[in-house]
This record gives structure tokens, C-alpha cells and sequence, in this order.
């Protein structure tokens, strides 16, 4: 038997601890300083965002700044009801939209790396109604009629997670889009909790795209395609799949389609723009846009996961998994990715595709070296944000996850997501 000295088996205690604890695990730093920021810096955070509470311009936020894992600013800030003055609390729960789509993401790369199937392949092998697609050729705005031309090849997977296919968006979409849809029964995701998803893609398979695959890059329904992808390859509904495969893993424990009775207080009060005043009013309990879209979804007894908006969650809990993916797919030691995968959906995948001074990966905006020069964030940063107002970012050569949440649609003040950037960088000691 091979003997160990007293110092080899410390040594091999030491890297077995090490390689444990490797991975950082969201941490309270015990001063902003221990986490390489400065304390005094932090509070122009604080004075920004009071200040737009205070001048009426949004009605809360709560916002979070991790480094290296450990969490150096956690505050919130304003009102849940401006009528009653009930604070907007930390953990309070809310509606993050478009922020679904990069867990939908994860998920698609989960099931790629079981090799249920390749990013190239056409999403008509899954779903045969997305076979032989058709491209929009002339559109009559009097009456919504159109004609079409064959597209010059299938859509395929990596198309879907790029936003690279040629599918448009539902109710928030181009007016083609939003006719074409709403005229056929297709919906975006958002505050519509009956239907299925399932009925929703087999029509939208057979509706025309936008422009031809691969040729343009439209924000679209790709990942409500995708969710369904998901339903399909692993025989359980994304709402099954998200809790069993990633929320219950990565510790994700208020993350939901639909609130649990005993959740339902937190949600955080959906707020919009007075057009007069500018100032934050709350949003009617029920609104039409290309179809009815009720403001208090979560808290209803949904059927319909949408893959691209239809979550809810706490700057907590998804800073947790924009943690997991800064680690390379790994939190708490579960592995739900590998470092590679990770790559790939973090790096430029659209090619010479216009996206303005930045590209996309699978699922997320990755600011490029010209982007860098727009904002302090750091080339390769990738980010994603909600329809009412929450955004985050990962800048992996800062070892840094940020997130600012506020649920108002629309707002003035979408900008406060960019000065955020410039506030948290400015803030930085190392």
C-alpha cells in the first residue's frame, strides 16, 4: 500500500477543500470593502434611486451588485403601494418577462448536452409544423391579407436561441406581427394565463416568418418555440422541468409561472405611466393589447408556460443563477451545464448580423470590444432584461453579477438600467 507523509495528505486535504469551494456560493461580504467595493461610492447608488422615487419617477426598486460571490449591495428602495406607502420589500416578487428566456436557455443547453439533439438541427424534426416554412413577401395594412415565398431552408435550433429565424412577437411586435398573430389566435406569453403552449406553436408553425432564416436578427417568439422544444424532449412541462432540473438544484425557491398560495402577498405591484404627468400610477387590473392581458397573472391558476416571459422571480433567486453560470454551469455543487456550454451561449453567435455596437449569444446580448467603449462594462459581458423593467448583467473579467428590478411598463425612464451600470462600475476599489 502506498504510504503518505504527514505534509501529502495535508496538501491533498487542501486541494480536495479547494476544488470543493472553487465555485463561489452567493455570500453577504462582511463590508462592501471585503467584497473590493467602497462603501462611500455605494451611497451615490442610494441617492440615485431615491431620487426617482422621491421626483415620481418610478415607484420602487430593489437592486443587487455580487462579486466574486459575495453580495455587496442588497437594497430596496420606494413603494409597493404609493396610495398606502407599503415599502417595496427585498424579497419581494416580480414579474421578470423577457428575463424567462435565458432559463429557458439553460434549459435547451441541458437537454443538448444529454444529446437529445444538435443546434443545428431543423426544429421541424420536433415539431412538424414548422416544416417547409413560408417568408412574408407583400403585407395589405388595410385588411392584414399577405402572400408569401418559400423560405430558403429550415429553422433550425441555434436560429430559435440567436432570434436569428424570422419570428416575430405577438402584442409587443412589429404591426405585421402583432396583426398576423393576434388574426390567428397566437399570443405573446405575458398575462394570459389559460391556453396551452403546445395549441400556441403548432399555429405559429404554420404562420409566416419575417425574413429569411438566419438573415436578420428580430426579437421574437423563439423561446416560447424553445419551451416547447423542451415539453417534447424531456416529456415534462416546462413548469416541471424549470422546478425539478434547475430551481430545486441551484436553491431557487420563489421562481414560478405561478405564485403558491402562500407567495401571492409578495408579488410586487405592476405600475405604469400617467401620459400627462410621467408619474407612476398603477396598471388597470386588466388591459388589451392585441388580446386581454391581466396585471396580476402570477397570482392566477395559469396552463400556459410560456419559454420567453412568463416567470416571475426575486433579484435574489436569479442573481443565483446568473451566479451558476459565472462559475461555468456549476453552483453549490450542482452541475447543471459545463464551462464549455456556457461558452458557447456567452460568446458572439450571429457573426457579421447587425445588433448595433454589441451581438448575441444563445439567449443573452454580449457587449462586444466597440460596446465597451459605450459603457464601463467589460467586453464579453453578457445581459438581458424584462418588459417591465428588471435588468441584469455578468461581467466575467470582473467576476461581477448585477441586477435591478422595478415592474412599471412603460416608463420614461428606461435609462436608469444604463446609469445603474455607470453608478456600480464607478464604485469599484480593486
Amino acid at each position: 500500500m502506498r504510504q503518505f507523509s504527514t505534509l501529502s495528505l495535508l496538501l491533498l486535504i487542501t486541494t480536495v477543500t479547494f476544488s470543493q469551494s472553487a465555485h463561489p456560493v452567493l455570500t453577504m461580504a462582511a463590508t462592501p470593502e471585503a467584497g473590493g467595493f467602497s462603501a462611500k461610492r455605494l451611497t451615490r447608488i442610494d441617492t440615485v434611486l431615491k431620487e426617482y422615487v422621491d421626483k415620481g419617477r418610478m415607484n420602487g426598486a430593489v437592486a443587487m451588485i455580487v462579486h466574486d460571490g459575495k453580495i455587496v449591495y442588497y437594497k430596496n428602495f420606494g413603494y409597493n403601494d404609493l396610495d398606502t406607502k407599503a415599502p417595496l420589500q427585498k424579497d419581494a416578487i416580480f414579474r421578470i418577462a423577457s428575463q424567462t428566456k435565458a432559463i429557458t436557455s439553460v434549459a435547451i443547453m441541458m437537454l443538448y448536452e444529454e444529446g437529445k439533439f444538435l443546434l443545428d438541427d431543423p426544429i421541424s424534426q420536433f415539431i412538424p409544423e414548422f416544416k417547409n416554412p413560408k417568408v412574408l413577401d407583400k403585407y395589405n395594412k388595410a385588411d392584414t391579407t399577405y402572400t408569401t415565398v418559400p423560405a430558403k431552408r429550415e429553422v433550425t435550433i441555434r436560429d430559435l436561441l440567436t432570434h436569428t429565424s424570422g419570428l416575430g412577437y405577438a402584442q409587443i411586435g412589429t404591426t405585421e406581427a402583432k396583426n398576423i398573430y393576434y388574426k390567428a389566435g397566437v399570443v405573446g406569453g405575458i398575462g394570459i394565463p389559460e391556453f396551452k403552449l403546445a395549441d400556441k406553436m403548432k399555429i405559429l408553425g404554420g404562420l409566416p416568418l419575417f425574413h429569411q432564416p438566419g438573415e436578420k436578427w428580430t426579437y421574437g417568439l423563439n423561446d416560447d418555440v424553445l419551451g416547447y422544444l423542451v415539453e417534447i424532449v424531456s416529456g415534462m412541462s416546462l413548469k416541471d422541468f424549470f422546478q425539478k432540473r434547475i430551481f430545486d438544484p441551484l436553491g431557487m425557491k420563489d421562481t414560478y409561472f405561478y405564485l403558491p398560495e402562500n407567495k401571492k402577498s409578495r408579488l410586487a405591484m405592476l405600475y405604469t405611466e400617467d401620459t400627462s404627468t410621467k408619474r407612476p400610477v398603477k396598471m388597470p387590473e386588466k388591459l388589451s393589447l392585441y388580446g386581454d392581458m391581466y396585471r396580476d397573472y402570477p397570482n392566477m391558476n395559469g396552463t400556459y408556460y410560456s419559454g420567453g416571459a412568463g416567470l416571475s422571480s426575486t433579484v435574489y433567486d436569479y442573481a443565483i443563477l446568473l451566479q451558476m453560470l459565472l462559475n461555468g454551469g456549476e453552483y453549490n455543487g450542482k452541475r447543471l451545464l459545463s464551462h464549455n456550454s456556457v461558452r458557447m451561449m456567452t460568446m458572439n453567435q450571429i457573426g457579421d448580423l447587425s445588433r448595433g455596437p454589441n451581438k448575441f449569444g444563445l439567449g443573452f446580448g454580449i457587449t462586444t470590444e466597440k460596446g465597451s467603449a459605450v459603457l464601463p462594462t467589460q467586453e464579453g459581458t453578457f445581459e438581458w432584461g424584462g418588459m417591465f423593467s428588471t435588468t441584469y448583467w455578468v461581467d466575467p473579467k470582473e467576476k461581477l453579477v448585477a441586477l435591478i428590478y422595478r415592474n412599471i411598463w412603460p416608463t420614461s425612464w428606461g435609462n436608469l438600467g444604463n446609469l445603474y451600470k455607470v453608478l456600480v462600475y464607478q464604485a469599484m476599489n480593486y
